[in-house]
Protein backbone atom coordinates (compact mmCIF):
# COMPACT_ATOMS: atom_id res chain seq x y z
CA UNK A 1 0.00 0.00 0.00
CA UNK A 2 1.07 3.44 -0.61
CA UNK A 3 0.25 7.46 0.67
CA UNK A 4 -1.45 9.66 -1.70
CA UNK A 5 0.47 12.97 -0.61
CA UNK A 6 -2.40 14.86 0.23
CA UNK A 7 -2.45 18.44 1.43
CA UNK A 8 -4.29 16.96 4.27
CA UNK A 9 -1.29 14.06 5.18
CA UNK A 10 1.06 16.74 4.52
CA UNK A 11 -0.38 19.16 7.37
CA UNK A 12 -0.56 15.72 9.95
CA UNK A 13 3.46 15.62 9.26
CA UNK A 14 5.97 16.78 11.37
CA UNK A 15 7.70 20.41 9.66
CA UNK A 16 10.21 22.72 10.21
CA UNK A 17 10.62 26.60 9.53
CA UNK A 18 13.73 27.55 8.72
CA UNK A 19 13.09 30.53 7.11
CA UNK A 20 9.93 32.87 8.13
CA UNK A 21 10.60 36.89 9.16
CA UNK A 22 8.39 37.61 12.41
CA UNK A 23 7.46 40.73 11.25
CA UNK A 24 5.94 39.25 7.81
CA UNK A 25 4.13 36.63 9.92
CA UNK A 26 1.77 38.38 12.00
CA UNK A 27 -1.42 37.93 12.10
CA UNK A 28 -3.78 40.07 10.39
CA UNK A 29 -6.93 40.80 13.05
CA UNK A 30 -3.85 40.93 16.14
CA UNK A 31 -1.98 43.82 13.19
CA UNK A 32 -5.36 45.37 13.56
CA UNK A 33 -6.08 45.39 16.81
CA UNK A 34 -2.44 46.91 17.72
CA UNK A 35 -2.41 49.50 15.07
CA UNK A 36 -6.39 50.56 16.76
CA UNK A 37 -4.40 51.07 20.14
CA UNK A 38 -1.28 52.64 18.79
CA UNK A 39 -3.06 54.87 16.32
CA UNK A 40 -1.01 53.18 13.41
CA UNK A 41 -2.89 54.59 9.98
CA UNK A 42 -4.02 51.65 8.20
CA UNK A 43 -5.26 51.50 4.97
CA UNK A 44 -8.54 49.40 6.13
CA UNK A 45 -9.59 47.89 9.53
CA UNK A 46 -10.98 45.37 7.84
CA UNK A 47 -9.08 41.93 7.03
CA UNK A 48 -10.65 41.75 3.49
CA UNK A 49 -9.72 45.42 2.95
CA UNK A 50 -5.96 44.61 4.31
CA UNK A 51 -5.91 41.48 1.97
CA UNK A 52 -7.17 43.65 -0.71
CA UNK A 53 -4.79 46.42 -0.62
CA UNK A 54 -1.29 45.30 1.50
CA UNK A 55 -1.23 41.65 1.84
CA UNK A 56 -2.21 40.24 -1.44
CA UNK A 57 -1.77 36.84 -3.37
CA UNK A 58 -0.13 38.61 -5.98
CA UNK A 59 2.16 41.37 -6.19
CA UNK A 60 3.57 43.49 -9.24
CA UNK A 61 6.94 43.62 -7.51
CA UNK A 62 9.07 43.36 -4.85
CA UNK A 63 8.78 47.03 -3.58
CA UNK A 64 5.11 46.84 -3.58
CA UNK A 65 5.77 43.46 -1.10
CA UNK A 66 7.62 45.27 0.95
CA UNK A 67 5.30 47.64 1.81
CA UNK A 68 3.61 45.71 4.20
CA UNK A 69 6.75 45.61 6.36
CA UNK A 70 6.11 49.59 7.46
CA UNK A 71 2.95 48.41 8.79
CA UNK A 72 3.68 45.14 11.07
CA UNK A 73 7.01 47.11 12.33
CA UNK A 74 5.30 49.93 13.26
CA UNK A 75 3.23 47.64 15.62
CA UNK A 76 6.23 45.57 17.21
CA UNK A 77 7.40 48.49 19.47
CA UNK A 78 7.18 47.37 22.78
CA UNK A 79 8.29 44.48 24.31
CA UNK A 80 4.48 43.28 24.76
CA UNK A 81 3.82 43.72 21.24
CA UNK A 82 6.52 41.62 19.85
CA UNK A 83 5.88 38.98 22.95
CA UNK A 84 2.35 38.49 21.68
CA UNK A 85 3.31 38.19 17.73
CA UNK A 86 6.56 35.27 18.55
CA UNK A 87 3.80 33.49 20.59
CA UNK A 88 0.95 34.04 18.55
CA UNK A 89 3.16 32.93 14.82
CA UNK A 90 4.21 29.55 17.10
CA UNK A 91 0.68 28.62 17.60
CA UNK A 92 0.09 29.41 13.77
CA UNK A 93 3.18 27.09 13.31
CA UNK A 94 1.66 24.25 15.99
CA UNK A 95 -1.61 24.30 15.01
CA UNK A 96 -0.29 22.93 10.86
CA UNK A 97 2.25 20.19 12.42
CA UNK A 98 5.57 22.53 12.44
CA UNK A 99 7.58 21.55 15.47
CA UNK A 100 10.82 23.56 15.04
CA UNK A 101 10.99 27.15 14.00
CA UNK A 102 13.76 29.26 13.62
CA UNK A 103 12.30 33.02 13.75
CA UNK A 104 14.07 35.50 12.05
CA UNK A 105 13.85 39.52 12.47
CA UNK A 106 15.93 42.55 12.92
CA UNK A 107 16.24 43.93 16.44
CA UNK A 108 17.66 47.32 15.57
CA UNK A 109 14.57 47.65 13.87
CA UNK A 110 11.87 47.21 17.13
CA UNK A 111 15.00 48.83 19.51
CA UNK A 112 15.23 52.06 21.40
CA UNK A 113 16.04 53.85 24.29
CA UNK A 114 15.14 51.41 27.39
CA UNK A 115 14.43 48.81 25.17
CA UNK A 116 17.71 47.82 23.56
CA UNK A 117 17.96 44.80 20.77
CA UNK A 118 18.74 42.37 23.17
CA UNK A 119 15.57 43.52 25.15
CA UNK A 120 13.67 42.55 21.34
CA UNK A 121 15.60 39.35 21.45
CA UNK A 122 14.40 38.08 24.79
CA UNK A 123 10.84 39.41 24.37
CA UNK A 124 10.62 37.26 21.11
CA UNK A 125 12.35 34.26 23.16
CA UNK A 126 9.41 35.04 25.96
CA UNK A 127 6.44 34.42 23.40
CA UNK A 128 8.03 31.36 21.53
CA UNK A 129 8.94 30.34 25.32
CA UNK A 130 5.35 30.03 26.01
CA UNK A 131 3.92 28.60 23.37
CA UNK A 132 6.27 25.88 23.68
CA UNK A 133 5.82 25.43 27.17
CA UNK A 134 1.62 25.27 26.56
CA UNK A 135 1.88 22.85 23.97
CA UNK A 136 5.13 20.35 25.10
CA UNK A 137 2.69 19.81 28.74
CA UNK A 138 0.18 18.11 26.17
CA UNK A 139 -0.64 14.69 27.29
CA UNK A 140 0.39 13.19 24.28
CA UNK A 141 3.59 15.34 23.91
CA UNK A 142 4.80 14.52 27.93
CA UNK A 143 4.21 10.75 27.19
CA UNK A 144 6.66 10.55 23.84
CA UNK A 145 3.43 9.64 21.36
CA UNK A 146 4.30 13.36 20.18
CA UNK A 147 7.58 14.99 19.31
CA UNK A 148 7.83 18.16 21.26
CA UNK A 149 7.77 21.89 19.91
CA UNK A 150 10.99 23.83 19.37
CA UNK A 151 12.58 27.04 18.45
CA UNK A 152 15.89 29.16 17.85
CA UNK A 153 16.06 32.46 16.72
CA UNK A 154 17.94 33.92 14.39
CA UNK A 155 19.11 37.85 14.79
CA UNK A 156 18.96 39.54 11.16
CA UNK A 157 21.33 42.96 10.12
CA UNK A 158 19.99 44.95 7.87
CA UNK A 159 22.24 45.67 4.30
CA UNK A 160 21.17 49.32 4.98
CA UNK A 161 17.90 51.34 6.66
CA UNK A 162 14.94 52.49 4.08
CA UNK A 163 13.59 56.19 4.82
CA UNK A 164 10.96 54.55 7.87
CA UNK A 165 13.78 53.14 9.90
CA UNK A 166 15.87 56.47 9.55
CA UNK A 167 14.96 57.00 13.03
CA UNK A 168 17.52 54.10 14.23
CA UNK A 169 19.63 55.05 11.40
CA UNK A 170 20.08 58.74 12.30
CA UNK A 171 20.55 57.68 15.73
CA UNK A 172 23.24 55.16 15.27
CA UNK A 173 24.98 57.80 12.70
CA UNK A 174 24.79 60.54 15.41
CA UNK A 175 26.10 57.97 18.13
CA UNK A 176 29.25 57.04 16.02
CA UNK A 177 30.09 60.57 14.44
CA UNK A 178 30.20 58.93 10.94
CA UNK A 179 28.84 60.27 7.76
CA UNK A 180 29.62 57.49 5.58
CA UNK A 181 26.01 55.47 5.32
CA UNK A 182 28.08 51.86 4.11
CA UNK A 183 30.55 52.47 7.28
CA UNK A 184 27.17 52.99 9.25
CA UNK A 185 25.81 49.38 8.13
CA UNK A 186 28.38 47.97 8.79
CA UNK A 187 28.94 49.02 12.44
CA UNK A 188 25.03 48.56 12.66
CA UNK A 189 25.58 44.84 11.67
CA UNK A 190 28.66 44.65 13.71
CA UNK A 191 26.93 45.85 16.88
CA UNK A 192 23.58 42.99 16.39
CA UNK A 193 26.66 40.78 16.03
CA UNK A 194 27.83 41.46 19.19
CA UNK A 195 24.45 41.80 20.79
CA UNK A 196 23.21 38.37 19.27
CA UNK A 197 26.53 36.98 21.08
CA UNK A 198 25.86 38.46 24.38
CA UNK A 199 22.32 36.89 24.02
CA UNK A 200 23.50 33.75 23.38
CA UNK A 201 25.88 32.87 25.63
CA UNK A 202 25.33 35.41 28.70
CA UNK A 203 21.41 35.78 28.80
CA UNK A 204 21.04 32.06 28.12
CA UNK A 205 18.24 32.93 25.07
CA UNK A 206 17.97 30.58 21.75
CA UNK A 207 19.57 32.91 19.74
CA UNK A 208 21.17 30.20 17.22
CA UNK A 209 22.01 32.28 14.23
CA UNK A 210 23.03 35.94 12.12
CA UNK A 211 21.96 36.87 8.76
CA UNK A 212 21.79 39.55 6.42
CA UNK A 213 18.50 40.73 4.76
CA UNK A 214 17.98 43.44 2.35
CA UNK A 215 18.44 44.49 -1.85
CA UNK A 216 21.28 43.15 -2.66
CA UNK A 217 22.37 44.86 -4.97
CA UNK A 218 24.66 47.51 -4.28
CA UNK A 219 25.71 45.84 -1.15
CA UNK A 220 27.52 42.60 -1.30
CA UNK A 221 28.26 40.54 1.13
CA UNK A 222 32.00 41.23 1.48
CA UNK A 223 30.66 44.49 3.20
CA UNK A 224 29.39 42.71 6.27
CA UNK A 225 32.16 40.19 6.93
CA UNK A 226 33.86 41.71 9.90
CA UNK A 227 29.89 41.36 11.86
CA UNK A 228 30.05 37.43 10.32
CA UNK A 229 33.63 37.05 11.47
CA UNK A 230 32.83 37.75 15.05
CA UNK A 231 29.79 35.68 14.93
CA UNK A 232 31.78 32.72 13.36
CA UNK A 233 34.50 32.95 16.31
CA UNK A 234 31.54 33.30 18.41
CA UNK A 235 29.86 29.91 17.61
CA UNK A 236 26.35 31.49 15.77
CA UNK A 237 25.54 29.75 13.12
CA UNK A 238 25.40 31.47 9.94
CA UNK A 239 22.47 32.11 7.32
CA UNK A 240 22.50 35.01 4.17
CA UNK A 241 19.75 35.74 2.13
CA UNK A 242 21.65 35.53 -1.38
CA UNK A 243 21.09 34.88 -5.39
CA UNK A 244 17.54 36.42 -4.47
CA UNK A 245 17.90 39.63 -6.36
CA UNK A 246 21.87 39.14 -7.60
CA UNK A 247 23.97 36.09 -8.97
CA UNK A 248 25.70 33.22 -8.31
CA UNK A 249 28.65 35.15 -7.14
CA UNK A 250 26.79 37.01 -4.17
CA UNK A 251 26.38 33.01 -3.02
CA UNK A 252 29.76 32.36 -3.32
CA UNK A 253 30.56 35.48 -1.55
CA UNK A 254 28.06 34.90 1.63
CA UNK A 255 29.42 30.94 1.90
CA UNK A 256 33.08 31.74 1.33
CA UNK A 257 33.79 35.65 3.21
CA UNK A 258 30.86 35.61 5.17
CA UNK A 259 31.15 31.74 6.26
CA UNK A 260 27.39 30.45 5.60
CA UNK A 261 25.63 27.39 6.58
CA UNK A 262 22.85 27.60 4.95
CA UNK A 263 21.47 30.26 1.46
CA UNK A 264 18.40 32.02 2.17
CA UNK A 265 16.46 32.09 -1.25
CA UNK A 266 19.55 31.27 -3.71
CA UNK A 267 16.91 30.78 -6.59
CA UNK A 268 20.08 32.50 -8.94
CA UNK A 269 21.95 29.67 -8.21
CA UNK A 270 22.10 27.74 -11.55
CA UNK A 271 21.43 30.49 -13.54
CA UNK A 272 24.85 31.70 -15.64
CA UNK A 273 22.85 34.36 -17.39
CA UNK A 274 22.40 35.89 -13.81
CA UNK A 275 26.29 36.44 -13.16
CA UNK A 276 26.79 40.29 -13.24
CA UNK A 277 30.92 40.23 -12.56
CA UNK A 278 32.67 40.58 -15.70
CA UNK A 279 35.99 38.99 -13.83
CA UNK A 280 33.98 35.55 -14.79
CA UNK A 281 34.78 34.96 -18.03
CA UNK A 282 33.29 30.85 -18.31
CA UNK A 283 29.83 31.26 -16.76
CA UNK A 284 28.89 27.79 -17.28
CA UNK A 285 31.84 26.64 -15.54
CA UNK A 286 31.12 28.92 -12.58
CA UNK A 287 28.18 27.64 -11.72
CA UNK A 288 28.65 24.00 -12.56
CA UNK A 289 31.90 24.86 -9.86
CA UNK A 290 29.99 26.58 -7.46
CA UNK A 291 27.13 23.94 -7.48
CA UNK A 292 29.49 21.27 -6.89
CA UNK A 293 31.20 23.31 -4.13
CA UNK A 294 27.34 23.72 -2.62
CA UNK A 295 26.78 20.27 -2.96
CA UNK A 296 29.73 18.83 -1.39
CA UNK A 297 29.73 20.51 1.86
CA UNK A 298 25.58 20.28 2.27
CA UNK A 299 25.46 23.85 2.45
CA UNK A 300 21.61 23.87 2.30
CA UNK A 301 19.35 26.17 0.41
CA UNK A 302 16.00 27.65 2.23
CA UNK A 303 13.80 27.57 -0.80
CA UNK A 304 10.57 30.07 -0.71
CA UNK A 305 7.84 29.16 -3.39
CA UNK A 306 5.34 31.50 -2.79
CA UNK A 307 7.39 34.79 -1.83
CA UNK A 308 9.66 33.83 -4.76
CA UNK A 309 6.99 33.46 -7.44
CA UNK A 310 5.52 36.83 -5.62
CA UNK A 311 8.05 38.56 -6.57
CA UNK A 312 10.04 37.53 -9.43
CA UNK A 313 8.24 37.87 -12.85
CA UNK A 314 9.77 34.74 -14.26
CA UNK A 315 8.60 32.20 -11.78
CA UNK A 316 5.06 33.61 -12.22
CA UNK A 317 4.41 30.20 -13.55
CA UNK A 318 5.88 28.21 -10.21
CA UNK A 319 7.12 25.49 -12.94
CA UNK A 320 9.58 27.65 -14.05
CA UNK A 321 11.02 28.08 -10.36
CA UNK A 322 14.78 26.53 -10.22
CA UNK A 323 13.34 24.06 -7.23
CA UNK A 324 13.14 21.24 -9.85
CA UNK A 325 16.79 21.63 -11.04
CA UNK A 326 18.16 22.39 -7.30
CA UNK A 327 16.13 18.90 -7.04
CA UNK A 328 17.98 17.06 -9.98
CA UNK A 329 21.40 18.34 -8.37
CA UNK A 330 20.45 16.55 -5.13
CA UNK A 331 20.63 19.44 -2.93
CA UNK A 332 20.14 19.64 0.01
CA UNK A 333 16.70 21.88 0.23
CA UNK A 334 14.43 22.87 3.07
CA UNK A 335 11.13 24.60 1.75
CA UNK A 336 10.36 27.59 4.08
CA UNK A 337 7.17 30.46 3.91
CA UNK A 338 9.33 33.51 4.32
CA UNK A 339 6.64 35.47 5.27
CA UNK A 340 3.28 33.93 6.29
CA UNK A 341 1.32 37.31 6.25
CA UNK A 342 2.72 38.94 3.59
CA UNK A 343 2.87 36.06 1.51
CA UNK A 344 -0.25 34.58 2.48
CA UNK A 345 0.76 31.30 2.72
CA UNK A 346 2.05 28.68 5.72
CA UNK A 347 4.17 25.65 5.79
CA UNK A 348 1.41 23.10 4.40
CA UNK A 349 0.62 25.38 1.40
CA UNK A 350 4.62 25.51 1.02
CA UNK A 351 5.22 21.70 0.58
CA UNK A 352 1.79 20.79 -1.06
CA UNK A 353 3.25 23.45 -3.85
CA UNK A 354 6.23 21.54 -4.03
CA UNK A 355 4.28 17.94 -4.70
CA UNK A 356 2.32 19.02 -6.99
CA UNK A 357 4.18 21.58 -8.98
CA UNK A 358 7.46 19.45 -9.26
CA UNK A 359 6.09 15.59 -8.92
CA UNK A 360 7.56 14.77 -5.63
CA UNK A 361 7.59 11.40 -4.95
CA UNK A 362 7.41 10.21 -0.69
CA UNK A 363 11.09 9.83 -1.10
CA UNK A 364 11.72 13.15 -1.85
CA UNK A 365 9.38 14.63 0.54
CA UNK A 366 10.93 12.90 3.53
CA UNK A 367 14.11 14.38 2.23
CA UNK A 368 13.36 17.43 2.32
CA UNK A 369 11.46 17.57 5.82
CA UNK A 370 14.64 15.94 7.37
CA UNK A 371 17.22 17.95 5.85
CA UNK A 372 15.08 20.88 7.71
CA UNK A 373 15.41 18.86 10.94
CA UNK A 374 19.09 17.80 10.27
CA UNK A 375 20.44 21.41 8.96
CA UNK A 376 18.62 23.45 11.48
CA UNK A 377 20.71 25.69 13.95
CA UNK A 378 19.33 23.10 16.84
CA UNK A 379 19.63 25.38 20.18
CA UNK A 380 20.50 22.05 22.19
CA UNK A 381 23.67 20.05 21.89
CA UNK A 382 24.67 17.72 19.58
CA UNK A 383 23.28 14.23 20.97
CA UNK A 384 19.82 16.35 21.76
CA UNK A 385 19.95 17.05 18.50
CA UNK A 386 19.96 13.86 16.87
CA UNK A 387 17.47 12.53 19.57
CA UNK A 388 15.13 15.24 18.87
CA UNK A 389 15.13 14.52 14.82
CA UNK A 390 14.89 10.88 15.50
CA UNK A 391 11.55 11.32 17.27
CA UNK A 392 10.71 14.06 14.42
CA UNK A 393 11.04 10.96 11.50
CA UNK A 394 9.85 8.55 13.61
CA UNK A 395 6.78 10.48 14.04
CA UNK A 396 6.72 11.02 10.13
CA UNK A 397 7.37 7.10 9.46
CA UNK A 398 3.86 6.63 11.65
CA UNK A 399 1.67 8.91 10.48
CA UNK A 400 3.07 7.37 6.98
CA UNK A 401 2.46 4.24 8.53
CA UNK A 402 -1.51 4.81 9.18
CA UNK A 403 -2.44 6.62 6.22
CA UNK A 404 -1.07 3.47 3.89
CA UNK A 405 -2.88 1.61 5.75
CA UNK A 406 -6.61 3.85 5.04
CA UNK A 407 -5.30 4.07 1.48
Amino acid sequence: MTTTITREFIEKLPKTDLHVHLDGSIRIPTLIELAKETRVDLPSYAEEGLRETVFKDEYANLGEYLKGFGLTTAVMQNREQIERIAYELAMDNLAEGVRYIEVRFAPQLHAKKGFDTIDVMRAVADGLERAKREFNSRPDVSDGSEPPFAYGIIACAMRFFKERYSGFYHSFLDLHRYSDPDQVYSLASLELARAAARARHDEGLAVVGFDLAGVEEGYPPMRYKEAYDFAHRNFLKKTVHAGEDYGPESIFQAITELHADRIGHATSLLNPDAIRSPQIQDRERYVRNLTQFIADRRITLEICLTSNQQTNPAYRNLSDHPFGKMMDHKLSITLCTDNRTVSNTCMTDEIHKAVTTFNLSMKDLKNILVYGFKRSFFPGDYPTKRSYVRRCMNFFEKIEKENAGQA
